[in-house]
């Protein structure tokens, strides 16, 4: 090979590894752009994600609990009471239920003794369950009940003072700061969407004793909700 070929492979030699260094100095540089300006990989966002459950429906009433009844504010409950329930829900009572249906191993029912709001052993510890298995869900709805024995107006008092005494339970235990912004309240007493025998097979406080719609509908449903509104 004469002086003046060596001389070309040389110099193109040269450029090509010019351009290999440039092309790494630039994939190493965008990869400290993106970690300067925060980008992290989507696993790690905490944003709702869309499961299997998240129908239409069920997102349009999450959004109408969260927006029309309300979370918590100021320390003291918000939420949806009875008639109030029945324009948010813009269904059937059956029909209401029947949304949560596919969150069966996911919700629990926390049941009460007749004409009392008070958490026993036994609900504190699931309701405690129930709360700690997050998995990354964004909003906790609490919907309250009571049988029909007495008054309508003294049911929708206590199944208003059962959603309450869950929230205040999750708030001495769990000491959670996002709690304002995590929990919506239905307070449905015996006018809205009873429970059928059919619930008698979900997670309930008291699987030990027999169950009747009276005794299910004595009760708080809670569970963790994940649907991107």
């Amino acid at each position: 090979m004469n002086a003046g070929r060596m001389h070309m492979v040389l110099v193109l030699v040269a450029f090509a590894g010019v351009g290999i260094s440039v092309s790494s100095w630039t994939r190493a540089a965008a990869v400290r752009l993106a970690a300067s300006q925060g980008k992290a990989p989507e696993v790690a966002t905490a944003s709702a994600s869309d499961m299997g459950y998240c129908s239409g429906d069920l997102k349009a009433i999450l959004k109408r609990v969260l927006t029309s009844c309300g979370l918590v504010a100021g320390g003291t409950s918000r939420g949806c009471q009875p008639l109030q329930a029945r324009q948010v829900a813009s269904m059937s009572g059956g029909d209401f239920n029947a949304l949560f249906s596919p969150l069966a191993e996911r919700a629990a029912i926390i049941q009460f003794d007749k004409d009392s709001a008070e958490i026993d052993g036994a609900a504190a510890e699931l309701l405690g369950q129930t709360f700690s298995d997050r998995r990354g869900a964004s909003y906790f709805f609490v919907v309250s009940r009571a049988s029909p024995e007495g008054s309508v107006e003294h049911n929708r008092d206590l199944s208003h003072r059962r959603g309450s005494a869950v929230l205040d339970h999750i708030r001495s235990k769990f000491q959670d700061p996002d709690i304002e912004q995590e929990v919506g309240l239905l307070w449905l007493g015996e006018e809205f969407a009873q429970l059928d025998q059919q619930f008698c097979q979900w997670k309930r406080s008291r699987t030990g004793d027999a169950c009747d719609t009276a005794a299910l509908n004595r009760s708080s449903f809670i569970a963790w909700i994940d649907c991107r509104l």
